[in-house]
């Protein structure tokens, strides 16, 4: 049963974080600040750890087209960013324990890596005005405290959630 519960959690999580953004009160980091839920691929890093690598791709590739085709207006950016991330994410979990500490350390280092890229993306393409620093302070470091809390809170229920979906393919 927890197979197919699977693509309704990370759909769930897609639509949240639209939702959040929504409702989130931007006077929290400050009113000139952006603040980027990532809750989406933070789930995916985890699936990847906790799991399977390929279900971790799998999932990066299907959520990763959606969030261009929805949210960007150049498709590519996270089509290939949230597969590459999953799969440097066990890559790195190899070498490191994959205790729930190192896999939300590492998780933010990941989210810290797609959010550069995408800056750098918007960079080439000229979509942005931003320098880096201004980047840094205004987007990167907001979003990397909102994605804390969030694995902080969420992350030890999806951990227990994928190692049951990973038991539940062996009956």
């Amino acid at each position: 049963m927890r197979k197919y519960l699977l693509p309704f959690l990370f759909l769930f999580l897609f639509v949240f974080e639209s939702i959040f953004v929504q409702y989130l009160p931007t006077e929290m980091f400050g009113g000139d600040r952006i603040t980027v839920p990532r809750f989406l691929i933070i789930s995916i890093l985890f699936l990847t750890v906790f799991s399977e690598r390929k279900y971790g791709i799998i999932y990066g590739i299907i959520f990763g087209l959606l969030f261009d085709i929805v949210y960007t207006g150049v498709i590519g950016i996270y089509l290939f960013s949230f597969p590459i991330l999953a799969y440097l994410m066990s890559k790195l979990m190899r070498i490191l324990q994959s205790n729930i500490v190192m896999v939300s350390l590492a998780s933010l280092v990941m989210i810290v890596l797609l959010e550069i890229s995408v800056y750098e993306i918007n960079v080439v393409i000229n979509q942005t005005e931003l320098n880096f620093a201004d980047f840094a302070s205004l987007r990167l470091l907001p979003t990397v405290v909102l994605n804390s809390a969030f694995i902080i809170i969420a992350g030890y229920p999806l951990k227990r959630h994928f190692e049951k979906f990973i038991a539940s393919l062996s009956d």
